[in-house]
């Protein structure tokens, strides 16, 4: 059985995930994400990747418990989990989560796997897998100490208790969390401006943030010779003199700099 639906318009992959009952992250669902998120490798078309759920309680309940056990068979399920986890982050496109129910153990590492992650009044996160004398095993515990800090990380994952969309937001799991009621009117304003950029820009934004956390002088270098490149294309230039002809650098960018860009954008698509 396909556990993946899969849609795309304008540059946006839309996946909804359906694995009933509950929509427990197997073996059958772990391959599925990958091939489809392997498949992406060369697309520079799709720029964004949301990942949803049709059950109306759960976006993902955690690793299937039938894995977690010292057979070849479950050893070998489990680090294909792993390895879900490290290609989502890996990919070019800009990831999301939109989470409208729980997630809990792997649930929760998919959605810090995740680039972005917006989760509704009705979403809970969690890391419990203490209680079944297991450590997280998608690098639950490795996102939680970076997001975190030692103190709440060690609590969050000692108690394994849940958190709404707005506590996650504030402990940094979830990028925001947003009302269900405003949710399709925020993502048809935020992903419609990601996936009118180029591919190469998101990889681009990537890999300077992904260098920054690790080694903040990496970053730096790492920016400016990008920085150096993009000002000597002629792509630069002409969204430069454009900009400036509608009223950069003079008094309309102090109220309406978005609507310097959108003359600018109008005039560039002609």
């Amino acid at each position: 059985m396909k556990t993946l639906s899969i849609t795309s318009h304008g540059g946006i992959a839309t996946v909804t995930i359906n694995n009933p009952p509950v929509n427990v992250i197997t073996i059958d669902l772990i391959n599925e994400i990958n091939a489809f998120v392997l498949s992406l490798k060369d697309d520079r078309d799709t720029k964004v990747v949301v990942f949803k759920s049709l059950h109306e309680t759960f976006f993902l309940a955690h690793l299937d418990l039938n894995v977690v056990n010292g057979t070849q068979g479950g050893q070998a399920a489990s680090i294909e989990f792993s390895h879900m986890i490290m290609n989502i982050k890996a990919m070019k496109q800009v990831s999301v989560a939109l989470v409208d129910g729980v997630a809990r153990g792997g649930g929760d590492e998919f959605v810090m796997a995740c680039d972005l992650s917006y989760a509704t009044e009705n979403a809970a996160f969690a890391q419990p897998e203490i209680h079944v004398n297991i450590p997280t095993g998608g690098q639950g515990a490795v996102q939680y100490a970076r997001r975190m800090g030692k103190n709440k990380a060690l609590q969050a994952l000692l108690l394994g208790n849940d958190f709404t969309a707005q506590q996650a937001e504030k402990l940094n799991i979830i990028t925001q969390f947003v009302p269900k009621a405003e949710m399709n009117a925020f993502l048809e304003m935020t992903l419609g401006i990601i996936s009118s950029l180029e591919i190469r820009d998101i990889v681009m934004y990537k890999e300077i943030i992904a260098a920054s956390i690790t080694d903040e002088t990496a970053g730096a270098e790492l920016e400016l010779r990008y920085f150096l490149e993009r000002a000597k294309e002629e792509k630069t230039a002409m969204i430069i003199s454009t900009f400036l002809k509608h009223g950069g650098q003079t008094e309309r960018e102090a109220k309406d700099m978005q609507g310097i860009f959108m003359d600018t954008a109008a005039e560039l698509s002609k």
